[in-house]
Parts: C-alpha cells; structure tokens; sequence
C-alpha cells in the first residue's frame, strides 16, 4: 500500500545529495571542449528522464593505455577488412547476381569508415571508392549513434546505408589490434566466387591455346655477372698469307651473356688502319664459317602448322616441344678459354696465351685451374736506338740549336721558370751572391786590379764589374756582361750541352777563368756569407758539419800535438785567438787543404759575437721624413685602430696585426723599413708596443733630427764596392773548436 502524498509521509530525493549545480553545455571529448548538446544532464549531473549518457571512462581501467587524445594515439593506424557484397542484375539473362568483393577500412583515429572495391578490367561497373571516408550511422532505429570498432568482427554483416556487407577476413594488423581491445575473433568465412567473372575466365582461357614455351631465363644470368668480364691476351698467327705477321689481339669474354669481343693491338707505325674492333660483340660458333643458312632456319623455336592449310586458309600452329629439323650450333664458353687453348674465329687460329688477375681469380674459384704459366708470344722489343743530335754550330746559344733537332717546328728552349720565381729578388733577399777578385797574373799592371763577380742565383747568370781607382790609367766600369759562362776546356763544337759554371763553384779562395781571365776570389760580401750558411746542404765548402768532419780525419793523428799549438798561441789563456794567427795555424795543421772559404766558415762559426744594435733613432728619422713629405698626420685614428684591435688591453699586439693595421691605413713606409721599425718595438714575445709605436712615428708630436750618430751604417749591395766587411771576424773562441773536433779527452 503506498503512502499518500502528504507532508511527511514522502522520502526527498535530494536526501544525501551534494551537487545541485546545473549542468553547462560544453565539456570535454578526448580532452577537447565540445558542445555537449543533447548530452547535456540534469541538475546536479543527474541525467534526465529515459536520458542515456555515455559512459565517460571505457571499459579498460584508468591508467592503462595513453592519456593522448585519439587523432594523435591512433594516427595512421586502419583496420583493414575484406568483405563482399550480393548485387542483384535483372536486365541480363547470363547472370542473376553478381558477387562484388571490396575492403572495409576503419580509421581509429577518427571512427571514420570507407570502402574501396577493387577495380577489375573490362568489368564495365564504376569501381573504386563506393563509400567515401566519413562516420557511417548505425542502421534504423539506431541512425543516432555511429559504428565504432566494437560492431567489426570476422564472419559478421555490416549494414551501411541498406546495404549488407559480410566481413570474411582481416589484414593481421587488424586481428592484434581486435586481440589487444578482448574481442574474440571468429574463423574466416567462405569468399564466394563471383560466376559471371568465373564464365568469362574460362572463355577467355579457351581462346588461348595450351602451347607448350620453352622458358629461357637468361635474367639470373645478367644480374649475376654484369660488368663481369674475362680478358685474354691472344695471338693469330698470320705470317702464312702474304704480307702477314703475327697479330696481338685482346679477346673480352662477357659472363652477363656469353658474347665474345675481340680487340687488335697495332703497333706504332705498322701500316695497318686503326679499326676499332677486330670482332665485333657477338656469340661466336665452334665450328665456323659452316656456310650462310636461309632467314629464319636458325630461331630459338620451331613452330608447326597443324592443319597445314587443309582448312580453307587458316591454319593452326603450336610449338615443337621435339624441336624437330632445328639447326644446333655449339656456341664457346667460359670453360673453352684456357691458356694454351686454339679456338676458331671464323676460320683464323687464335691462340690464347695469357689472361689478366681477375680471369685467374675467376677460374681458380669456378673449375679450381691454378696453373697459369703464360706462353711467350710476343717478340722481343728491338734494341732502343740512341738519339744523336749533330754537334753545336756556333750560331744562337747551345740549347736553341738543340730545340731545332727535337721536332719539325722548332720551339723556343724552356727556362726554369720556377726556379726564376724562387730566386728572383724579393724586398732585402736578393739571391744575388758577389765575391771580390783579382787577376792571377804577373803583370804589375794587372796585380792590383779588382773585380766583383756577381752570381744571379736566379737564372745562373755571371757579371763582372771591375772597381774604378783613381791613377791608374784603367777605366773601371763593366767588365763583362751578365750571362752564363762556360767552364774551361770543353770543346766548343760537340753535341752536349757544354758545363757551365754553378753557385757551388764560386767561394773564397777558388781561382776561375772566365773567357781567358783567370780569377782569384778572395772575398766576399755578407750575404754571400750568410747565403751560403743557410743553404749548407747546397754548398758544402759553408757546411760546418762537413769541415769539421773534414779537419777531424786531417788532424786526429796529432790531436795532442794540435792543442798545444793552440794553448802556445794564447800565452795569456784568453781563450780567444786573433783571426789572422787564427787563419795561419789552420793552413799550417792541414797543410793547405782547407780552402779559404773553409776557414773563414769555421772562423766565423767560432768567432766572438759582438752586441751591436741598429740606432732606433736612425729608421725613426728616415721614417718621419717619409711621413712628412706624404704629408700623413692621421696618428688618432691609427693609434685608435690598434686599441680597437687590442681586445685585451694589454697594450701589445702581434707584428703582423700592426703590419696590417699600417697597411690598411697606406702608411707611406717601405715594407723593408715597417717591418724593421716593427722589430724594435718588440718585447721578448714577439708583440710589438703599438703605443711607443704610433708615438715614434708622430713628427708633429715626437720630431727626430734626421742627423744622428749611427753605431752601424746602414749599407745597400747594390752599392758595395768590394771592400772588406764593416765588421769582420776577429777573435776566434779556439776551445770549443777543439772539443768539437777532437773532444773533450785531455
């Protein structure tokens, strides 16, 4: 019996209730806000009367999975199905329906579904896409709500817009997916054949004859061995026809296809054209020429006409599976080719004589042959045939006559131009070495005259320019031009090249005839000196190592006897020895066979080094007086460019730094000069103190009289006039010569 609908007497359905909120109309669908429309509940999230709510959770528990949204977890991800579907076909009497096949694609991301039939030829159906991609509704009464992955099975229907589908199987993506969500899959139904397709495949297979092929597969073949080929070396013997003679020839096997090509290898100046094949790329037959057969009496099949034209004019042919009057021609092969083997190129014996690495690999490898002695076939190269030029005529210099024997078109004769770059002059190295000579001669006339010869390292080159004094009745001036001399007693008329006199003949001490004038070198300037220091390996009368080598085998037997010498000669125990006593001992110990140059490199590798420093104020004058007639004055701005470039601010940069900072700002200085400017102002680490610098070359600021008392003057070579050094070699440290000589054992 209920209870009447009195105050009292009924429970409050908000008995225990919290929420009492009203609901919005937007919420959250894979973690987008979406309008919920009809979803929307009641008060306090109640839903409404008859009101069915989607569950907001799945049915897998909260945690498993991934928490990204469905368009970004399952992108790319289909479920593929294959389905068919019965059409009915009343207009024709051949058939009464019509098995249609199609795929069933089920896109997660999105629950969209399309279907795709294959497309059949000749089927005159519009196929392709029969259902484009979009979310199919359920069928009536449920067109509200949409397929998801819960309605696809194996061995299911489907109903999209009235018409039935039958899922039959799936792709195996598709079954672990449908595994992985717990769907129990059912087995694979049957896939029905299609009987009008089937009708027309027999018809189509009757009117195709059973004829029995022969397959020739030659594809293996190719992908095998393309670019694999065989190289012989081979000889034909031609010598009985007339005119003939051995021929060399080069036979290519190609494994890709069996073909054969032959090249000929012709001598220079043999006659013969120059042909680019002796047989051109083809199979070649054993047994050749066996005479012209008519076209199409060699073919890879042979066909039979069945009726033989017995009915009416048609005939019916198949293949000859007996290959009945087929002409058989033996081809040769890989495993013909052997050393020593005669094979038969169209009636002409070749002889296969050698083969290359790779033929060797390949044989060894396939038939196991390891025996590859070559046969000698070809003759012996005639002996080489000395080229002789005729003897020099006199006219033009030895090498231009020379060119004129070397070819129809004479050509003018190469000079070393790599050479004349290396040695040319550059800045302060000139390359130009100048020794000071006298005439050997006892003509009192003659006696005193000097000479400098200057050696142009450049291009070999000799000039002698003789040194004008006054009162003497000889005009001074050049003596001889500059060009290369020759060296003494060669014949003149002959077909080498005459010697001509090198860098290496010229030292202190040598006598040299130039023309009939016979020289004695008895000096030389400081570059000379310091050249030939630093090329010791070119010249070894400067080659420390060598003298010393040298004056060790000389005096060795009387070392003991030799160092009393020296200690008699410094009675006082200075340890130092004039140069000239110096000079006098070193004649008298070696008996004269060290050359001059020789002592003077050992005096001057042991001599006693004095300080002596270039006057600062001196380039600091020349420099300003530069300066001024340029009429440069823009100081701030370079001084400011090397603070700029100062990204320390220690006050020093690097020489080339300022060398570049000077030269961006066209400072009117030879590059001689900067860089020497620049050397003074270094400290022990190679930077340059770019302030005292910029102050040193302000004239405005820091004016420097352009006279001053120079230490060491300032000398060009260009204006030595063959006068000793202003600073020659005067004391020699004799005790370190003797322990490098004779060590230090007493």
């Amino acid at each position: 019996m209920a209870l009447p609908l009195l105050p009292g007497n009924s429970f409050s359905r908000s008995l225990g209730k919290e929420k009492f909120h009203k609901s919005q109309h937007w919420g959250y669908c894979n973690k987008i806000a979406m309008l919920v429309a009809e979803d929307k509940p009641g008060i306090g999230g109640e839903p409404l009367h008859g009101q069915k709510l989607q569950p907001k959770y799945s049915v897998f528990p909260r945690g498993v999975g991934s928490d990204a949204p469905s368009w970004v977890a399952f992108d790319k991800q289909v479920l593929s199905f294959d389905a068919y579907f019965d059409e009915e076909v009343p207009e024709k009497n051949q058939e009464l329906y019509r098995i249609r096949h199609c795929k069933i694609y089920f896109y997660l991301e999105d629950d969209t579904i399309q279907v795709v039939e294959p497309q059949v030829k000749n089927s005159g159906i519009p196929q392709g896409t029969i259902v484009r991609r979009h979310r199919i509704p359920l069928p009536p009464p449920n067109e509200d709500q949409f397929y998801t992955v819960d309605y696809f099975n194996i061995n299911t229907d489907v109903i999209f817009y009235a018409r039935r589908y039958k899922i039959v199987d799936c792709d195996q993506f598709t079954k672990h997916f449908l595994r992985k969500l717990g769907v129990r899959l059912n087995p694979p139904a049957y896939h029905p054949e299609d009987p009008y397709t089937r009708d027309r495949q027999k018809i189509a297979d009757s009117m195709k004859p059973l004829r029995p092929y022969e397959r020739f597969d030659t594809l293996r073949q190719f992908l095998e061995y393309d670019g694999h080929v065989l190289r012989f070396y081979c000889m034909w013997d031609d010598t009985e026809s007339t005119f003939g003679d051995p021929r060399e020839l080069i036979l290519h096997y190609f494994l890709a296809d069996d073909t054969i090509e032959i090249k000929e290898v012709i001598p220079v100046n043999s006659g013969r054209d120059a042909v680019p094949l002796f047989l051109n790329r083809k199979k070649l037959p054993k047994y050749a020429p066996a005479g012209l057969y008519q076209p199409g009496a060699i073919t890879d099949r042979t066909v039979l006409n069945v009726f033989g034209g017995l009915v009416g004019n048609k005939g019916r042919y198949i293949l000859d599976n007996r290959k009945t009057g087929t002409v058989h021609q033996e081809f040769y092969k890989d495993s013909d080719l052997t050393i020593g083997a005669v094979i038969n190129v169209w009636g002409r014996r070749v002889k296969i004589c050698d083969c290359d690495e790779f033929t060797k690999e390949y044989y060894v490898t396939k038939y196991g042959i390891k025996d590859f002695t070559p046969i000698p076939f070809k003759a012996p190269p005639p002996p080489e045939i000395e080229k002789t030029f005729p003897p020099y005529t006199g006219f033009g210099s030895e090498e231009d006559s020379l060119c004129s024997c070397m070819s129809l078109l004479p050509q003018p004769p190469q000079k070393d131009f790599k050479k004349f770059m290396e040695k040319d002059r550059k800045g302060l190295e000139s390359n130009l070495l100048r020794f000071l000579a006298k005439f050997i001669t006892d003509n009192p006339i003659d006696k005193d005259r000097q000479f400098i010869i200057s050696y142009f390292l450049s291009d070999d080159t000799i000039s002698v320019f003789e040194t004008p004094e006054r009162n003497t009745g000889i005009l001074g001036g050049k003596f001889l031009e500059r060009s290369r001399i020759k060296k003494p007693g060669q014949e003149l008329f002959k077909s080498e090249i005459s010697d001509y006199f090198k860098a290496q003949d010229l030292f202190v001490g040598a006598k040299v005839c130039f023309h009939g004038h016979n020289f004695l070198l008895v000096d030389a300037d400081e570059y000379a000196f310091n050249y030939m220091e630093k090329h010791a390996d070119e010249f070894p009368m400067a080659n420390i190592s060598l003298i010393l080598n040298k004056l060790k085998a000389i005096g060795e037997p009387s070392s003991r006897e030799i160092k009393q010498i020296f200690a008699a000669t410094d009675p006082q125990h200075t340890k130092v020895i004039e140069y000239n006593p110096f000079r006098n001992l070193m004649v008298n110990i070696t008996g004269g066979k060290l050359s001059e140059h020789e002592i003077m490199t050992i005096g001057r590798y042991y001599s006693v080094q004095n300080e002596f420093e270039m006057d600062i104020n001196f380039l600091l004058a020349v420099a300003q007086e530069q300066l001024k007639k340029n009429s440069f004055e823009n100081f701030g701005q370079l001084s400011a460019a090397f603070v700029y470039n100062d990204r320390e601010k220690c006050g020093l940069l690097p020489q080339e730094k300022c060398r570049t900072i000077c030269k961006s700002f066209r400072l009117p200085l030879a590059d001689d000069l900067l860089r020497a400017l620049l050397t003074m102002f270094e400290d022990g680490k190679e930077q340059v103190d770019y302030k005292k610098f910029v102050n040193g070359l302000n004239w405005r600021e820091n004016p420097v009289p352009t006279f001053q008392t120079i230490k060491v003057p300032i000398k060009y070579e260009d204006d030595w006039s063959g006068q000793p050094p202003s600073l020659p070699v005067k004391r020699i440290k004799y005790l370190p010569l003797i322990e490098d000589v004779f060590g230090t054992k007493e």
